[in-house]
């Protein structure tokens, strides 16, 4: 199972949430898109995965916080307490022995990071 995990910041656009989603491998065999869960309900993340007919998967942040990340954002760990949302929430969501087959990607306007992340999702 493959699933594409998200960060971004609010005002972010559907062109840059794909647009990191293909800069980190794109949406090749994906299941399921994943992001941290206050921002699951994000307008643009639902239209991506409306668009690419996959279910979100909204990750508490305190999960989040526990899971070691390829990358480090200084900023990132200081307020969820893990290097990369993308990352650690791809993680989460692709199950307990997941690996990250693609680490985080950003966007052009750095509104969106993506990584990709390959489990059994249980």
């Amino acid at each position: 199972m493959k699933v594409a995990g998200f960060g971004f910041k609010q005002d972010v656009t559907l062109a840059s949430l794909r647009e990191a989603l293909v800069a980190a491998g794109g949406l090749a065999g994906l299941a399921a898109v994943a992001t941290i869960s206050d921002k699951a309900d994000a307008e643009a993340l639902k239209q991506l995965a409306r668009e690419y007919g996959v279910p979100i998967k909204a990750v508490p942040a305190d999960i989040l916080a526990g899971i070691d990340t390829s990358t480090q954002s200084r900023r990132i760990i200081e307020k969820f307490g893990t290097g990369s949302v993308a990352e650690a929430a791809a993680l989460a969501a692709a199950g307990p022995r997941a690996r990250l087959i693609a680490t985080r990607a950003v966007s052009r306007d750095r509104t969106a990071t993506a990584a990709i992340a390959e489990g059994d999702g249980e």
